[in-house]
Formats: structure tokens, C-alpha cells, sequence
């Protein structure tokens, strides 16, 4: 069975840089998804499937009509645990490492256990960090966590750091949906620095130059969201 984490790990490794684009569930139309697919930049090397806040069985009925369209590996990025199905590939099994709410460092993770346990999907413990983006974004109000200011850039590191430290495999700096700014340059710079693991940015990444700047800084795999904003 393919495993996509030892790949990134190569890609990282070889610094040929990745890119994902994220599909929010509950902004999907499934009798569409061929035309979602043509629209997808043409360096796309997977697709990110999850919500804050997502209504149930849309999930998996969105992964099954991108399934029907196109061969790139989808992964979940879930804001809940109800969130999850076995029709993706993969799961990022994120912990909400910048905030102080149990429900999102660790709540959300054992709710998930019975639906992870048997399952076939590849999960990739994953440090998600969320990052002063501007405005209040749907991860801040559900989950009730403050993001980091861009100025905190020690904390930000010394976060990072702790996530490897404790195992994580992925490090996901977040701005947040629709932020006003993305994470800064120096921000990404320095967290690449400091870690021995795949980096991921995402969150105010509109175009190919915020795209280009953040690869520039040092991140493997950006993820972009708005390509779908206008269909």
C-alpha cells in the first residue's frame, strides 16, 4: 500500500516542494468536482480534505466525488473527529499545539480512536500551529485558542520544537482561512531552521508569489485554499 509521508520525507529531503490544495467540505459541490479538478494549479501534488466546522457525511461524499475525478492522493485535514473516513488516503492527526484547549490537543484524538483503530487510512501525527493571521479565523472560534502573534517568533519555535520533541511528524503553521497575511517569511525561515521534520504552511496564500516566497523561506508543502473561493 503507497504511503505518502515517506514521500514527503523524500521530497523534503530532495527540497522539491509540494503543493496541496484544500477543499472545505461544506463549500463543495459534488456534481462539480470535474470542473473543481480542471481548475487545479498544475504543480498540485495533493488535496486536502476538512473544515472547522463540517456537516456530517459530507466528508466522505466530498472525497468520493474527487475520488471519481482525479488520482491525486487526498488527505484529510479534519476539524473534528466526525470529520474522519476511510474513503481518503491519509489523515493528519493534528494537535492543536499553540492553544491550551484539551478538547483540541488531545479531546478530538481519543474521540477519533474508534474510527482509527481498524482503519486502512496512513494517519501522520501532525503539530498544528496557529499563527496571527490578521482577523479571527474558524479554527480560533471553535476552538476557543488564541493564534500566536507573527512578532512571537521564539515562541513560535520553541512550539514547533516541542511538537517534534514529542513526536509529531509534520509541522503545520496556519494563518488561518482567509487571513489577511500569511505566516511571514522570517517566521518560516526560522522554524525550518530549528526542525529535522516536513514543514507545512497554509493560511492568506493567494497567489504564486506568496506561494514562491513561502517555498523560498523554507516551507516543503503549501497549501492553498482560494482557487475555489470564486467558482
Amino acid at each position: 500500500m503507497r504511503k505518502f509521508y515517506p514521500e514527503m520525507l523524500l521530497a523534503a529531503e530532495n527540497e522539491e516542494k509540494l503543493l496541496a490544495i484544500l477543499i472545505d467540505p461544506d463549500k463543495f459541490i459534488e456534481a462539480e468536482a470535474a470542473v473543481y479538478i480542471q481548475k487545479l494549479p498544475e504543480e498540485t501534488t495533493h488535496i486536502f480534505v476538512g473544515g472547522s466546522t463540517v456537516e456530517k457525511s459530507k466528508t466522505e461524499k466530498t472525497v468520493k466525488a474527487i475520488k471519481a475525478e482525479t488520482d491525486l492522493p487526498i488527505i484529510l485535514f479534519p476539524g473534528d473527529y466526525s470529520q474522519i473516513t476511510e474513503t481518503a488516503d491519509a489523515l493528519l492527526f493534528l494537535s492543536l499545539i499553540s492553544g491550551r484547549n484539551p478538547e483540541y490537543l488531545i479531546g478530538q484524538q481519543v474521540k477519533a480512536v474508534e474510527k482509527l483503530k481498524n482503519s486502512n487510512l496512513e494517519i501522520i501525527p501532525t503539530a498544528y500551529i496557529l499563527i496571527d493571521g490578521g482577523k479571527e479565523c474558524a479554527v480560533q472560534r471553535v476552538s476557543g485558542t488564541k493564534p500566536i502573534s507573527q512578532t512571537a517568533i521564539n515562541t513560535i519555535v520553541n512550539t514547533a520544537l516541542a511538537g517534534q520533541f514529542s513526536g509529531k511528524k509534520l509541522i503545520y503553521l496556519e494563518a488561518g482561512s482567509g487571513a489577511e497575511f500569511p505566516v511571514s517569511k522570517e517566521i518560516i525561515s526560522e522554524v525550518k531552521k530549528a526542525i529535522d521534520i516536513p514543514l507545512i504552511v497554509g493560511g492568506g496564500i493567494r497567489g504564486l508569489e506568496q506561494q514562491k516566497k513561502a517555498y523560498n523561506a523554507g516551507a516543503d508543502l503549501v497549501v492553498m485554499g482560494n482557487v475555489f473561493e470564486d467558482l
